[in-house]
């Protein structure tokens, strides 16, 4: 056991949440045989050809890959849904940028080949696209349905307006503040700074490729210059949150979907996560390296918990309402976030208390993992993706990555150690989830979610 700061009273609450989440399973969790989905769904019947469900199986790539779901699970559905369609001869190749997909089974090869990955999808897009992967990998003849509701996605109305969103960056940037172990000062200045942080982002969401460096740069530079500014001037204490505003531009996700890529065989698809994500943090850096090299960087004597034990769990709950809004999840998915966060951070600070805060990582990832799980196979729960990205971004590790390359590049010695804590950071999470998955029954992958009232080819699409 190592040395842990953790007070009695915070573990006491982690036990207490844990337990709660342990009742809350046990009550959801199955009994008995699986139903299958009592759904009605037109336009599934019939056989249809090769050339149809090739089609279907690429568009369905796509759509999982700017879900972002990782290349494994693409290649899954995109498996599952060939053979119940009768196409045994099909191959899928996946990767983050691409899709390629061909079977002899029609008496000649045919070759579907896509790109992918050229836009984000938000939670609650990915939310419908789990939905259509699921009656696609367990229905025959569904390839022309399929086709029809993924374009349907993209005409989904958002359940929140971009006002609505650009206030939630402000709240969920202050809430992460709060359990970086920032003061009031940096607790405010988070949140003012993340409002203006998500006004530029959905600003310029729009931009081309080869203008969004250049956003993440400005950003990065402003509020190192405004939070330094601020530390110099009111309070150091502040120093902790200079990387909250930034919380939707750390690639924590990224990298940890990456790791998880490269520990299951997927090289390629790993390797250029990963590089995707050490760019990002490069970007991100070079911003507040540039911010202390201006303004200069005060000296602080960081404390544990500056605004008490209890403020913690108070801000894993206004985190996860933030965050929900401002990446658009369900209002019916809201609930079972929070519930994953909790379990996530509950799960972490014990294992602070064992272990050191790598190990911690671990925890909390393995304890959430089937959490999500089981969420997921609730009727208004949301897929497992949906509750694990506001998760890794509570766990925030690119946000110790973003300090280290930070610092290295500012030639101070202690970077090195702490990009190689990020990177066992990293590891650990996507560790932790493997963990989880394997414990949960679901090694293959996060199950799909049940399919949702709107896909029919009667009803028009709304949000549910």
């Amino acid at each position: 056991m190592t040395e842990s700061t953790t007070t009695l009273p915070t573990v006491l609450l982690a036990l207490g949440v844990l337990v709660a989440a342990g009742v809350l399973l046990w009550l959801l969790a199955p009994r008995g045989p699986a139903r299958e989905a009592t759904n009605s769904i037109t336009g599934v019947a019939g056989s249809q050809s090769a050339s149809a469900v090739l089609d279907a199986m690429a568009s369905l790539g796509t759509a999982m890959i700017d879900s972002g779901y990782p290349v494994g699970q693409v290649r899954s559905a995109l498996d599952d849904m060939a053979k119940v369609n009768g196409l045994t001869s099909a191959e899928a190749v996946v990767f983050p940028t691409s899709i390629l997909v061909s079977s002899g089974d029609a008496g000649a090869v045919q070759t579907r080949a896509v790109t992918a990955g050229d836009s984000t999808a938000l939670l609650y897009q990915v939310d419908a696209v789990d939905r259509i992967a699921g009656v696609a990998r367990t229905r025959p003849n569904s390839a022309s349905w399929v086709r029809r509701q993924l374009p349907r996605v993209d005409g989904l109305p958002q359940p929140f307006t971009k006002w609505q969103r650009i206030g939630a960056y402000g709240l969920l940037s202050a809430a992460l503040s709060v359990l970086l172990g920032s003061s009031w000062p940096g607790v405010i200045a988070a949140g003012v700074l993340g409002v203006g942080v998500g006004a530029l982002l959905l600003g310029t969401e729009r931009l081309q490729a080869a203008y969004q460096a250049l956003v993440v740069v400005a950003a990065s530079f402003g509020v190192g210059v405004v939070m330094l500014g601020v530390a110099h001037l009111v309070d150091p204490g502040v120093l902790p949150a200079i990387v909250a505003p930034l919380i939707m531009l750390l690639p924590g996700g990224l990298l940890t979907i990456g790791v998880i890529e490269l520990a299951t065989g997927h090289i390629v698809s790993g390797a250029a996560r990963v590089a995707a994500g050490a760019i990002r943090l490069l970007l991100l850096a070079t911003g507040i390296v540039a911010a202390a090299a201006l303004i200069g960087v005060p000296s602080i004597t960081a404390t544990h918990w500056p605004l008490g034990p209890i403020a913690p769990w108070v801000a894993v709950a206004v985190f996860g309402v933030g965050i929900s809004v401002y990446q658009c999840a369900r209002p019916s998915s809201m609930g079972w976030i929070l519930v994953v966060l909790y379990v996530a951070y509950g799960a972490q600070v014990l294992g602070d208390v064992f272990f050191d805060g790598v190990l911690s990582a671990l925890v909390g990832a393995a304890a959430m993992t089937p959490v999500a799980v089981v969420v997921a196979r609730q009727r208004t729960g949301p897929p497992a993706l949906v509750s694990f990205l506001p998760a890794f971004w509570l766990l925030v590790p690119g946000a110790l990555g973003l300090i280290g390359v930070a610092t290295a590049l500012d030639g101070e010695s202690s970077g090195t150690n702490a990009i190689i804590t990020t990177i066992a950071t990293m590891v650990s999470i996507a560790l932790g989830v493997l963990l989880g998955l394997v414990a949960s029954g679901s090694a293959r992958g996060f199950r799909s979610a049940p399919a949702a009232d709107w896909m029919d080819d009667d009803t028009p699409v709304e949000s549910r």
